[in-house]
């Protein structure tokens, strides 16, 4: 499990500098400031949750069962929460209409604190030693 936990943080950690350095150069002409910064916040949080899986990897105090909902919380929040913010940022450069899907945003954000919930969970169902 650990390994699927570092490959996806892996993953998700370079996608996030990507399109970072995608947002930085490729967007700036192309749309607003702010669509910019709204894309830099998908980013962000993509970023700040490839490094919570990084954590939870080498985590000895929680079990792989914890581990494994974590990461797919993280993995499906991060598709619906940064991706869609990916796609209303950049709206006006595609021909599919983003806001219609834009109630998947706070879904996914939903998702993502889940899985903070579900770490904290697990560290509180540690047995003292």
């Amino acid at each position: 499990m650990n390994k699927k936990i570092l490959i996806t943080a892996s993953i998700l950690g370079v996608l996030a500098v990507i399109l970072g350095a995608f947002a930085a150069h490729g967007l700036e002409n192309k749309v607003s400031a702010e669509a910019i910064e709204t894309f830099q916040t998908g980013v962000r949080y993509q970023m700040y949750h490839a490094l919570l899986l990084l954590f939870v990897a080498h985590s000895s105090y929680l079990n792989v069962s914890v581990k494994r909902r974590i990461l797919y919380l993280v993995i499906i929040g991060v598709l619906l929460f940064s991706g869609s913010i990916y796609g209303l940022s950049t709206n006006t450069l595609t021909s599919f209409d983003f806001t219609s899907i834009a109630f998947i945003t706070p879904i996914g954000g939903l998702l993502l604190i889940l899985s903070w919930i579900v770490m904290l969970i697990g560290f509180i169902k540690i047995k003292a030693e």
